[in-house]
């Protein structure tokens, strides 16, 4: 199989005029007109900066997206604004805590009201055109609507959170048929509640919630498999510890879960999998990863502004081909930029130049 050697995760940092469109458009001072423009021109400009580095697939950056589950939990009924579960997310030093609290929750069935998934694609798949660069759609699991999951607001509408993932899958597999016969090549699934699950911690707050983890790495996976159960395009599934303005939630290797999701998803040719620093662990659990699965290193930080070293993540490309074959490998910044609308603390030229970065390392690491 070719793969494609730089690639982004998703999402890139919002321009502040999308961030202001969102705002008036929400108090009603500007048109739904008016919006999309200002949505058109940022994926513009999120395309050309992604060709501009020399990545060989791109995406439209999330740009209509709120949040980088979006084209799922902004696009289907069934959610109320109310506040609902809240989470510590952890920083660089102990003390660096960010407390986050969801202000939305799950508390009728669900279903689907519009289509983002496909808007994106469809403009996207126009505005790439002479670009010299592939596109990919992202979409979330169907298990990230644990996210908007409350024991105590939620069990009217499912009394098994397992049968709104179920619900959530089907529409998920519905978006991606449809984005299938639109020509859309490369599907990317973001599951971060996976890996997630490598933190004892994180299991015990899900338990707490009435998640099981088991199921999740069972069933869960089952169902996020059936999403692309559908002829016609690549998949790939990504994983990572939570990025929410250079936050994290969980730390661990993928080991606890690798026989689990690498063996189970093979519906997936690729896994894009979080690599950037020691919460991630070792290469070692990339054995587990079937032998005609490529595997995308996430090397590169979204959540801080520094600039990695050439060398030591060439280095790190040498050492994780000891575990998977070095033509089956491929390099990407370890998640988005900006997996909720409020970013990462980074500057749009700090992007740019991890982007870059992934690009010229990759030239580097697998000449043509």
């Amino acid at each position: 199989m070719t793969v494609p050697r730089a690639q982004p995760i998703g999402s890139l940092l919002r321009p502040d005029a999308v961030k202001r469109a969102r705002e008036d458009a929400a108090a009603g001072a500007i048109t739904p007109a008016e919006l999309k423009r200002a949505e058109d021109a940022a994926v513009d400009a999120a395309l050309a900066a992604q060709a501009a580095a020399g990545l060989d697939v791109a995406t439209d950056g999330e740009m209509r997206r709120g949040h980088f589950t979006g084209a799922l939990s902004e696009a289907v009924d069934g959610l109320t604004e109310v506040p609902a579960a809240a989470q510590d997310w952890y920083g660089r030093h102990p003390e660096d805590r960010l407390r986050y609290t969801h202000g939305r929750a799950v508390t009728g069935r669900l279903r689907r009201r519009r289509s983002l998934a496909q808007e994106e694609w469809v403009y996207a798949r126009a505005a790439a055109r002479g670009l010299g660069v592939a596109l990919k759609q992202t979409l979330p699991s169907p298990l990230m609507m644990q996210t908007y999951w409350s024991p105590d607001l939620s069990t009217d509408a499912y009394a098994d959170p397992f049968d709104m993932f179920a619900d959530a899958a089907a529409l998920l597999r519905d978006e991606v048929r449809d984005l299938v016969a639109l020509g859309c090549p490369y599907v990317q699934i973001d599951a971060p509640e996976l890996a997630l699950l490598v933190d004892p911690a994180v299991r015990e707050s899900f338990v707490a919630r009435g998640i099981d983890p088991d199921r999740m790495l069972t069933e869960g996976v089952e169902l996020i498999a059936s999403v692309v159960d559908v002829p016609g395009a690549a998949y790939g599934l990504h994983l990572c510890r939570g990025n929410r303005e250079g936050h994290w939630l969980a730390t661990g290797g993928y080991a606890e879960i690798a026989s689990a999701v690498f063996r189970r998803a093979g519906a997936f040719g690729t896994f894009l999998l979080e690599y950037d620093d020691a919460r991630s662990g070792g290469f070692e659990p990339l054995a587990d990863v079937p032998d005609d699965t490529a595997v995308v290193l996430g090397l590169v930080s979204t959540k801080r502004p520094g600039l990695e070293d050439e060398d030591e993540l060439l280095a790190r490309i040498d050492d994780a081909s000891r575990h998977h074959p070095r033509d089956l490998l491929a390099l990407s910044p370890q998640c988005g930029f900006a997996s909720t609308l409020a970013g990462n603390p980074l500057t749009p030229e700090d992007q740019a130049a991890k982007l870059a970065l992934v690009g010229r390392v990759a030239r580097r690491a697998w000449p043509a």
